[in-house]
């Protein structure tokens, strides 16, 4: 059990390191910006199962850290959730096969509403529908699933998380976002402590990949 568990870890890390690296983040990086920063709009998420779990997630990680976002659930958008979306949001749209019938129904609902959103779809399956039609792709490279029956959702749910993490990276860095920012976001708990107490010694900005500044 020992050694399968490290093939996990491995097999995983692998997949992890071989997702494509291509200008299309920093082109989503500035879609997001434009949207949320320049014209006040936000990013609406969305995704279908453990897709959209990492939507979810990636839509409070994105509010938490000064980029407004929420998650909206493509059979709830089907029932007047859509009214959530206004002309200058932005759509994240996460989908392993890029033609998750729920998402491709809210995509046409949204062009319905006549608002033309930008789009960034992350997914394992670029030449799908949706990565077609799509503003930016990301490409998950399309790893396989560590589950034994290759289906269950797994290596392709942590490729999306970490790319969802990239992008929450990369907009607190346009904006510069301080520690007394997180701090105004973030009163409860261990993280609001820690938070005002970086903002009380004057952190300024994000702290460098990989460490902590103090």
């Amino acid at each position: 059990m020992i050694n399968d568990i490290k093939e996990i870890f491995e097999a995983e890390a692998r997949a992890v390191l071989n997702i494509p690296v291509t200008d299309n983040f920093t082109k989503a990086c500035d879609l997001i910006h434009d949207a949320v920063h320049i014209k006040k709009g936000k990013v609406v998420a969305s995704g279908m199962g453990k897709a959209g779990q990492i939507a979810l997630n990636i839509a409070t990680t994105f509010s938490a850290t000064g980029t407004p976002a929420i998650f909206l659930h493509p059979s709830d958008a089907q029932h007047g959730d859509l009214g959530v979306i206004q002309p200058d949001d932005i759509l994240l749209l996460v989908s392993n096969s890029g033609k998750t019938r729920e998402i491709i129904e809210l995509y046409e609902l949204v062009k319905m509403l006549g608002y033309h959103l930008g789009v960034i779809v992350i997914t394992g399956n670029p030449d799908s529908e949706l990565g077609n039609n799509a503003d930016v792709t990301i490409s998950t490279g399309h790893p396989r699933e560590v589950c034994p029956l290759g289906l269950t959702p797994t290596t392709s749910t942590t490729v999306m998380t970490v790319i969802g993490d990239a992008l929450v990276v990369l907009l607190m860095k346009k904006i510069g976002f301080s520690a007394g920012d997180y701090a105004k976001r973030h009163h409860g708990g261990y993280l609001g402590v820690k938070s005002r107490d970086a903002a009380n010694n004057g952190m300024k900005g994000p702290p460098p990949i990989g460490g902590v500044s103090t």
